[in-house]
């Protein structure tokens, strides 16, 4: 990409971080989000380092709250009819994506003081009209780019928040005539995303609903190390594998890099100047070329690549498109 140069910059953060400082998330890591174009995050996190009252260090949370990246994006895509333990599914047949709201919803009360007299605890599900709609819009825009259709999952049957949730979402859609949608309780979901995982195009939820289907749905086109994810916002935002850093496995270079490889892509997609958009497209098709041979795997997927052997794979296929400009 000769027109357009990039300055990147590590930062610490996270478990690691917090282990060497007292701190997860430095002011100084944090400015340098606030000031950057796009964020590139790696997987952090160590099951052995948790907070006072048991919960992780989520950095990644803070982030997506303080910088006001409202919704969360995971796309689902099936490369290979191998990586997938449903039966019948051809390559590109499985092939949607979930989004959610991420800066409040049941996550949002993780952050409160929830506890009364040391008896019990409660967290809750704050929704606001702002919130809904702004994710529900961004949902409606992401389909129209796709098969336009948009599935609602939630559970209104139950939660008066999820009711109200259901409503501004009907209001939203009406804006969106050129769209279908359909709307799907959270655990009937579940059992499409098993049982007919094809009749889904873009759905959108709440963070908890999303946070735990997007990991089944990883589940169908091989696990977490085939999941990039990208948290946005309307100024800024943040790319990352979905997975967490795989302490069990650190050190010995086996790791699936392809989710990174593909948050990436979803990065330069999102920078939308021409050049990093037609980055992506390489970085896609290579990643499709190279997992066309089933055995061109990592352990995860059955196969006996290193994380390098991997990644080399995939920049020698963009290269390939880089210097026969086919795309």
């Amino acid at each position: 990409m000769p027109d357009i140069k990039f300055s990147l910059t590590d930062y610490p953060c996270g478990a690691s971080c917090f282990l060497a400082t007292g701190e997860a998330l430095l002011g100084e890591t944090f400015e340098a989000c606030r000031q950057a174009d796009a964020i590139l995050l790696g997987a952090t996190g160590l099951p052995s380092v948790r907070l006072p009252d048991g919960r992780d260090i989520t950095r990644q949370l803070d982030l997506r709250e303080k910088l006001d990246l409202y919704c969360g994006i995971r796309p689902v895509y099936l490369y290979h009819p191998s990586d997938t333990p449903l039966k019948g599914y051809s390559a590109g047949e499985i092939d949607f994506v979930i989004v959610w709201e991420n800066t409040e919803r049941l996550f949002s009360s993780r952050t409160a003081n929830n506890s009364s007299n040391g008896e019990a605890v409660w967290d809750i599900l704050r929704i606001t009209r702002t919130g809904a709609s702004r994710v529900f819009r961004a949902a409606f825009e992401l389909a129209r780019t796709r098969r336009r259709h948009l599935t609602l999952v939630d559970k209104p049957n139950v939660l008066p928040s999820m009711a109200f949730f259901h409503q501004v979402f009907e209001e939203v859609a009406a804006e969106y005539p050129d769209v279908s949608t359909d709307c799907c309780y959270v655990d009937a979901t579940a059992l499409y995303l098993l049982k007919s995982p094809q009749r889904f195009d873009v759905i959108v939820t709440e963070n908890m609903f999303g946070d735990i289907l997007s990991d089944l749905a990883a589940g169908l086109v091989g696990g977490m190390g085939m999941a990039p994810s990208t948290d946005v916002g309307n100024r800024r935002a943040l790319f990352q594998p979905a997975h967490g850093s795989a302490p069990d496995i650190a050190g010995r270079g086996i790791a699936n890099p392809v989710a990174a490889i593909l948050s990436a892509a979803m990065m330069l997609e999102w920078l939308k100047h021409p050049s990093t958009v037609r980055g992506a497209k390489w970085i896609r098709n290579a990643v499709k070329r190279t997992l066309q041979e089933p055995g061109l795997r990592t352990p995860d997927l059955g196969g006996s690549l290193r994380t390098t052997e991997m990644g080399y794979l995939i920049g020698k296929e963009i290269e390939k498109l880089c210097c026969a400009s086919t795309i």
